[in-house]
């Protein structure tokens, strides 16, 4: 599993859970790390075909960026505007990326219990990232369930190293896809059939 990270962050150096997750995925193995903000400058120009070679060499693709006004930063829209373009990603012969994982990694300022109904932001994270898991849909991708950060405007540094680990771990579980994870609980279905009969 080869994966590519794309990290949109309109100033990395100054982070602290989006800049260790960084350094961490740059020195994990068969990760590929690119820093959007750094590649594309001040306009925000990517080469596209580069950009297109680098997402056919790799089977997984993480969106990795800071939740801004329940979106990404600019950097990621510009990315995606120019790289997944028509007849690439979507539309006649736009299937290149068809049968690739995607997976979101994100950092938000608030505490998890806010992005809840009832909470001061309404919706769910995963409401909120709708648009990211329509893109995938309509490129063929597998959208894996994201990896979300809460709260990081209030974590502390211990709690901030504690959770590389987990992301690292979160990132190579080779049951992300919800596909991979169905097939295994049929299989152990099929092989003890007392555990089906258990739970109906």
């Amino acid at each position: 599993m080869k994966t590519l990270v794309l990290t949109a962050h309109p100033n990395l150096s100054k982070s602290r859970i989006n800049r260790a997750w960084f350094d961490a995925l740059s020195e994990a193995a068969d990760v590929t790390t690119r820093d959007l903000t750094a590649i594309g400058g001040s306009e925000m120009r990517f080469d596209i075909e580069a950009e297109q070679a680098l997402l056919l060499a790799h089977d997984r693709i993480v969106f990795q960026f800071p939740f801004y006004w329940y979106s990404a930063p600019p950097v990621m829209k510009a990315w995606m505007d120019q790289v997944l373009n028509y007849g690439f990603a979507y539309g006649p012969g736009g299937d290149q990326l068809k049968g690739r994982e995607f997976l979101i990694l994100v950092s938000t300022g608030g505490p998890e219990h806010s992005y809840h109904a009832g909470g001061y932001n309404n919706f769910t994270m995963a409401e909120f990232l709708k648009p990211f898991q329509q893109t995938a849909d309509l490129a063929g991708m597998t959208y894996l369930r994201p990896f979300v950060a809460h709260g990081m405007a209030v974590a502390t540094q211990e709690q901030i190293d504690e959770n590389v680990p987990h992301m690292l771990a979160y990132l190579s579980d080779p049951e992300l896809d919800p596909k991979v994870r169905q097939a295994r609980l049929l299989k152990q279905l099929e092989d003890d059939p007392s555990l089906a009969a258990a739970v109906s």
